[in-house]
């Protein structure tokens, strides 16, 4: 049995078994990491490839390294804790299909299991307590575009790390990402959370949040604006000279507000 027959007819039995793409919230996917080092030439070196990744509630909860049957189920240890590590999930797996081997990533036990544990189980093995703010973010779906947008796996991280940090109730965080590397649309998922889990600064839910976003352009401000579309149209408030002028002053009657740093100086 190859790894691909040993996939079909023994892990993805067992995960569904054990709820995974069946329990609501939670799916199993098959993740590209990385495209591979360039070398030069245009050539690169071997993609990054997780055989499984399972979400729950938004959050990348374990890795799964699978290898064909007639090889030890802990073949695939050091890419388990490899993927594990680049992904920032607590658990990780190598399996032949058969056996189970289970690591820790935060207390390093490492011990076979006889099953896959149930999504709810692992999120409570994740979370060991509880917090009604990552539930909520949680029940939040990334926006996808219809399947068009896909986070890179630094770009989730930023975003539920960032997210985690909120739900502890921190007030200041701090973001510093190269140019090129997202922060728009890190800055798009970030805000659609808190607007649909109603985050506000009084930790009750009972009303939207203000976001202001700022930029040091009006170009960028503009490019900001329009990739938020997804948001209710009457959510979104560009600040600019006109629409103070045509108003008489600055808008106020909606959710999230788009600037720049000298607008907001001036004022």
């Amino acid at each position: 049995m190859n790894e691909a027959e040993t996939r079909a007819e023994l892990i993805d039995p067992a995960l569904k078994e054990a709820g995974w793409g069946v329990v609501e919230g939670s799916r199993v996917r098959r993740e590209v990491i990385t495209l591979g080092r360039l070398q030069g030439a245009g050539k690169r070196a071997k993609q990054d490839i997780a055989d499984y990744v399972l979400f729950y509630k938004g959050q990348k909860l374990a890795v799964i390294e699978a290898k064909r049957c007639d090889l030890p189920d802990t073949e695939g240890v050091g890419q388990a804790k490899k993927y594990a590590e680049k992904l920032q999930t607590r658990f990780t797996y190598s399996t032949n299909g058969i056996g189970i081997y289970q690591i820790d990533m935060q207390s390093g036990a490492e011990c076979y299991v006889e099953r896959y544990p149930t999504p709810d189980e692992l999120w409570h093995q994740t979370f060991v307590e509880a917090n009604e703010w990552r539930d909520r973010f949680g029940h939040v779906p990334f926006e996808d575009k219809g399947g068009q947008w896909q986070a890179r796996y630094y770009q989730h991280n930023a975003i539920n790390k960032t997210l985690e940090s909120i739900a502890n109730g921190n007030d200041r965080i701090l973001l510093t990402l190269a140019t090129g590397t997202g922060k728009t649309f890190i800055a798009f998922q970030l805000a659609w959370k808190l607007f649909h889990s109603r985050w506000n600064l009084s930790r009750e839910p009972s009303r939207r949040p203000r976001i202001l976003f700022l930029a040091d352009r009006n170009i960028l401000a503009d490019q900001a604006y329009n990739s938020f579309s997804a948001f209710p149209e009457d959510a979104l408030i560009r600040i600019d000279p006109k629409t103070i002028r045509k108003k008489g002053r600055v808008p106020k009657n909606g959710s999230i507000f788009f600037t720049i740093f000298q607008r907001l100086c001036h004022r």
